[in-house]
């Protein structure tokens, strides 16, 4: 029965995390390594924690860290016991050496990893046991768990400036060796791409605008685009619109059939032979579409981890998305939205994709003489404005205009953009295929 009991016990080791402790005890300038590598919620034996919380509090505030200052700062902060002294020294004295600190941090993170695997494991066969929502809504909060715990797994440390550099000149000779004019992915809109340099990897792009105005046929523009010239998948994740209204656009953009039509059926044979061969052309691309009008970014990042050479991803729209607080009604929306901003930013850093987010304007458009976007016309956050690399608006002056000498142009107003210039760039609208091309593009017939 004891062996039993024993083999029950979670992941550790009491033997890595005294070495840890003694080994910062016998020499300082370790701290500084393992300060890194190891949280004090990493240790399992809670004298151990509080010894390590000591620690890490003196080093926070760059105070003299041996022995005594140790024992003396445990007494203010009310983690001092009768033994504690005792087992200072007894640290010291068991530790072999100072040198292999890192090592046994690392000992001590992984089982402590171990632990939150085993802890998530148990409560996700506990919500499986008691049946607690769907299999769907089961799936996804064990994904949330897991993804928490891989979240706190990224503890890079410091790189050298030389390693970097080296970094740097592998890419732009990667970049001398292209063919391509741009550093990042093409648009599939030549002055677009001229304007933004692309779309570069770990970028989280904005395109904002008014209802009406095209930014969700833009952005399956450019996602097709990506989907055909780099071979690469597209993740569309759509909170407003089904995966067959957006497959009905792309089709309609693709095969220059009129989207009117399409909405009735009522096809000429030429048009039904378009759209065969549209067809085809669309299925030969791996674009991905989620519909889930609820879904949220941590949801976002465990799906799209599990997708292989991910290219680019689309979420249409930002106002829409679920911040992480489940069920919060009360929750400040500014506040939520910032977060939703600043995580996708963080998504896009860490899956190296450039991430394109859509984003509904505030109605003071509409009140001013001028209509053209600007920076204070977006919604809710102005988080939005610092997360993002670029930020583009659309506008259609035809649209609020009857008479205006600019019929089916659009222009993308590059609002900010940490690669290269800010200006506007005129499209050409075709709003009868739903899409967006080139000023100097002529449709072939």
């Amino acid at each position: 029965m004891d062996e039993e009991l024993l083999s029950r016990q979670p992941p550790q080791s009491l033997e890595a995390e005294q070495a840890v402790l003694g080994s910062i005890l016998i020499d300082s300038r370790c701290v500084a390594d393992v300060i890194g590598i190891v949280k004090p919620e990493d240790f399992f034996l809670e004298q151990n924690r509080e010894i390590y919380e000591t620690i890490y509090t003196m080093f926070n505030f760059s105070e003299t860290i041996d022995p005594v200052t140790v024992l003396d700062k445990m007494r203010a902060l009310g983690n001092y016991h009768d033994n504690s002294r005792d087992y200072v020294l007894q640290l010291m004295e068991i530790t072999p050496t100072a040198a292999n600190a890192v090592r046994y941090a690392n000992i001590v993170r992984e089982k402590s990893m171990l632990r939150g695997l085993g802890t998530a494991a148990s409560e996700i066969s506990q919500m499986v046991g008691e049946q607690v929502g769907t299999p769907s809504e089961i799936l996804e909060a064990a994904e949330r768990k897991i993804y928490a715990l891989r979240k706190g797994e990224n503890r890079d440390s410091l790189e050298h400036i030389g390693t970097v550099l080296y970094k740097v000149f592998d890419r732009l000779n990667e970049l001398a060796m292209s063919d391509s004019a741009i550093p990042g992915l093409s648009t599939g809109l030549r002055d677009l791409d001229t304007k933004i340099n692309g779309l570069n990897k770990s970028d989280l792009l904005l395109i904002a605008a008014r209802p009406a105005m095209g930014k969700t046929s833009f952005a399956l523009n450019i996602g097709l685009n990506v989907a055909k010239k780099y071979k690469s998948t597209v993740a569309i994740f759509s909170l407003e619109m089904s995966r067959e209204q957006l497959a009905m656009r792309l089709l309609s953009g693709e095969s220059f059939v009129d989207s009117q039509k399409l909405m009735t059926g009522k096809l000429e044979e030429e048009e039904w032979t378009k759209l065969a061969m549209a067809s085809a052309a669309l299925s030969q691309t791996d674009i991905r579409v989620d519909d889930n009008p609820a879904i949220t970014v941590a949801e976002m990042n465990a799906k799209l981890r599990r997708v292989e050479d991910l290219g680019l991803v689309i979420i249409d729209y930002l106002q829409l998305m679920t911040g992480s607080g489940y069920g919060k009604q009360s929750e400040n929306r500014v506040q939520v939205v910032g977060e939703i901003s600043r995580s996708l930013k963080i998504m896009a850093k860490e899956l190296n994709v450039p991430v394109i987010c859509l984003s509904q304007l505030s109605r003071a458009v509409e009140s001013r003489q001028d209509k053209r976007p600007i920076m204070s016309d977006l919604r809710e956050s102005g988080a939005i404005e610092q997360d993002a690399d670029a930020i583009l608006f659309l506008y259609r002056d035809d649209y609020y205009n009857e008479n205006s000498e600019e019929k089916n142009v659009a222009e993308c107003i590059v609002a900010k953009n940490r690669h290269g210039e800010t200006g506007t760039v005129k499209l050409q609208w075709l709003p009868q295929f739903t899409t967006f091309a080139d000023r100097e593009w002529k449709h072939a017939e």
